[in-house]
């Protein structure tokens, strides 16, 4: 296989079949987009008897939710006060305490619908790369500490034995957090909502939504579907069917690379605990285990292709600065994908017309947190109010300056890991003299 493929096609179960849409054909609901959100949304929808179709513009999982590093990171990065704040205390209260469940109920469905996807729920060091950042964490951690949530500090060696590296001096334990193969979970959920009678079609891009008596038509060009609700779970992915709710998300882009297989000597040394890590880098590391004891470590990139300005350079700085005993190791695998952020880095909730809904923007948070959307969302449907959920309907509010943000994207990978190495000299110079 190239380098340049994505590591989890090598090892996920068989996708599901799917039909390819011809003709008209009608349904209750029609979801846009075949990942992590739109799935879930399809399944507890299809479970509470709505006549549910899924369909996707390429195949099921060809986006984030099939590329992405499968990390469960189920807190955000503001703090409970912060999100008061943000949102007022009701609908605060509602998102924390369901952020305080999401991985639990992440594993929880994987393990109710025996979806295959090396799922581990053995924890998530967050570490800090400077002590500027360290103050940071150590804030979030009181925070959310405070509303229940099973998060500790962990001292300087307690930090070099979980990661296996002395490059962090500081880290937070997430006891909830895990990793998943994130296209064995994607292609689960599909098997998962197809069992429950949604149906799903793949290579049917929506090429258009318009009104059709009380509800609306999605065109594809194998054929029209006619609705009374259309849910856009698109995501980084957002294109021109809909050019307002496309500017609310800036798709910028992971990068990954798959290691060989760790010998039993370097798993002692490298997350011997098999945790996830990510650390607090404006061009974030990430790593994690897969079920073959292959080191999948991520970073930001410029673009679909890892190789653009210096992309896999920095992929192999980056591991071997953390790990500079895997000097050395072979890469198998070289991968991209978007992800979309918001300028708040939360998921929103959209209501563009009426009778058409929109979830996106995860902002890093997607493998717990779509789920939760995905469930929100199928709840607005079925008639939730607003009061009722972590995610309720809000005004969309455009990226500043999106069309220019997004051709600057590629970029920003770069200019933020020069910000990360001015921040780690500057962190141990100062260190120096205090």
């Amino acid at each position: 296989m190239p380098k340049n493929a994505i590591h989890w096609d090598r090892t996920a179960p068989p996708p599901p079949v799917c039909d390819r849409l011809e003709g008209a054909t009608q349904a209750d609901v029609v979801i846009v987009g075949a990942g992590l959100t739109g799935l879930r949304t399809a399944i507890s929808l299809a479970e509470a008897g709505t006549d549910t179709v899924v369909i996707d513009a390429e195949k099921i999982g060809f986006g984030a939710s099939g590329r992405s590093g499968g990390q469960c990171n189920p807190i955000w990065r503001a703090t409970p006060d912060a999100l008061r704040a943000k949102f007022g205390p009701a609908q605060a209260d509602r998102l924390i305490q369901t952020t305080l469940t999401s991985a639990d109920d992440l594993f929880d469905d994987i393990r109710r619908y025996g979806i295959a996807c090396e799922a581990e729920q053995n924890g998530w060091v967050q570490a800090a790369h400077t002590r500027k950042a360290a103050q940071g964490l150590a804030q979030l951690q009181e925070g959310w500490a405070a509303e229940g949530a099973d998060i500790r500090v962990l001292t300087q060696a307690q930090t070099h034995a979980a990661v296996g590296s002395d490059t962090y001096d500081f880290a937070l334990h997430h006891g909830k957090g895990g990793f998943v193969q994130p296209l064995g979970l994607t292609r689960g959920f599909a098997k998962t909502a197809q069992a429950a009678g949604a149906r799903l079609y793949e290579r049917a891009p929506a090429t258009q939504i318009t009104k059709h008596g009380t509800g609306w038509r999605v065109t594809t060009p194998g054929g029209d579907i006619t609705c009374a609700q259309v849910i856009l779970t698109t995501n980084a992915y957002t294109d021109a069917l809909m050019p307002k709710l496309r500017q609310t998300v800036l798709p910028m882009f992971s990068i990954s690379i798959a290691t060989a297989p760790l010998s039993d000597a370097q798993r002692k040394t490298v997350l011997p605990e098999r945790k996830t890590i990510a650390d607090t880098r404006l061009a974030i590391y990430y790593a994690r285990y897969d079920a073959d004891n292959r080191l999948i470590f991520g970073c930001v990139g410029s673009g679909h292709d890892p190789n653009l300005l210096g992309g896999v350079g920095r992929l192999r700085t980056g591991l071997h600065t953390v790990w500079p005993q895997l000097k050395g190791i072979g890469i198998e695998c070289t991968w991209g994908g978007r992800i979309g952020v918001t300028p708040d880095l939360m998921p929103h909730m959209y209501e563009p017309a009426p009778g058409i809904l929109a979830g996106l923007g995860f902002s890093g948070r997607g493998i717990a947190m779509t789920s939760v959307m995905g469930r929100s969302l199928a709840r607005k449907v079925l008639g939730g109010a607003n009061s009722d959920l972590p995610f309720p309907v809000s005004a969309m509010t455009p990226v500043p300056f999106h069309e220019i943000s997004r051709r600057l994207v590629p970029l920003m990978a770069p200019t933020m890991s020069i910000k990360d190495k001015a921040a780690v000299i500057w962190d141990r110079a100062t260190h120096k003299e205090s």
